[in-house]
């Protein structure tokens, strides 16, 4: 780690957190990969959604089914657009890296871990105001699509709005995640790989081995992964149960799970930008 030189120190006397804020907040919306990730990640939730809506519906289901239903098709895109946000959140540092900005980026806050959590207190907020604002549009067209049909979601019930919240939550902690992941690794093509790994493909990988050694305990592993754990928060009154061995969280449960992923992950990162050189 550099040290701290006489520049450095009169930097530090003027330097505020709220500047450093500004300043990431610049390189977000300058840069042209964020304004197209947040633009496909918005049409994804929308064009998805429609399309579920268009081709559901239970006329005369109960009401819990309905609520089910439109959350259902408000939430279908999270499975495509949590890999954008994926990868915007790995390029959002790597990208740094890649092109040396980081040394300028660095000089600037000599500090460094101001840095990275301006890094991430921006580009976790505009992610999730990207993402509650597009799945709630899609919930407003959803359920008109879906009134003919007989489904009606009652707007009054707070289940139903804990999920759509926790839907841009969910997509707005992975992406801070996969911040996290790229500034451990400082590659994004590494990062990129290893935060995807670690969300799509490793879940699978231990399910099918805990299925084929007659694994519960592996089978309940796979559950506190952060995708399997993430999932719960759009889950629609989803309960925390034990079932035959095998554990279902529920959506404060999930929730918590996946904070402590990225709490984790982020102090690591904050460990290895103190103590390597750029």
């Amino acid at each position: 780690m550099t040290t701290v030189t006489a520049r450095d120190s009169a930097t530090l006397s003027t330097l505020t957190f709220g500047g450093v804020l500004r300043s990431e907040w610049i390189k977000l919306r300058t840069l042209r990969s964020t304004v197209w990730c947040f633009q496909i990640l918005a049409f994804l939730t929308l064009a998805v959604g429609v399309l579920v809506a268009l081709n559901t519906g239970e006329e005369g289901a109960p009401q819990a089914v309905q609520q089910n239903i439109v959350l259902q098709a408000s939430t279908a895109a999270i499975s495509f657009s949590q890999l954008v946000a994926c990868v915007l959140g790995v390029l959002v540092i790597s990208g740094e890296y890649g092109t040396g900005m980081i040394r300028s980026t660095l000089t600037a806050v000599p500090r460094r871990l101001p840095a990275l959590y301006a890094k991430v207190i921006v580009f976790g907020v505009v992610t999730f105001v990207v993402a509650a604002v597009s799945i709630l549009v899609t919930s407003l067209l959803a359920a008109a699509l879906l009134a003919p049909s007989g489904v009606y979601p009652d707007l009054g019930d707070g289940d139903y709005w804990l999920a759509l919240v926790g839907g841009a939550t969910y997509l707005a902690l992975l992406g801070v995640m996969a911040l996290a992941i790229g500034a451990i690794i400082r590659n994004s093509a590494g990062g990129i790989a290893a935060a995807l790994g670690l969300v799509l493909v490793l879940p699978g990988v231990i399910q099918l081995i805990g299925v084929l050694i007659d694994a519960k305990w592996l089978q309940n592993v796979a559950f506190f992964l952060p995708d399997q754990a993430g999932r719960k928060m759009f889950s629609y009154g989803a309960p925390n149960s034990v079932t035959d061995g095998i554990v279902s969280l529920g959506n404060w449960q999930g929730g918590l799970v996946l904070v402590g992923w990225v709490v984790v992950l982020l102090v690591l990162a904050s460990v290895l930008l103190k103590r390597r050189d750029v």
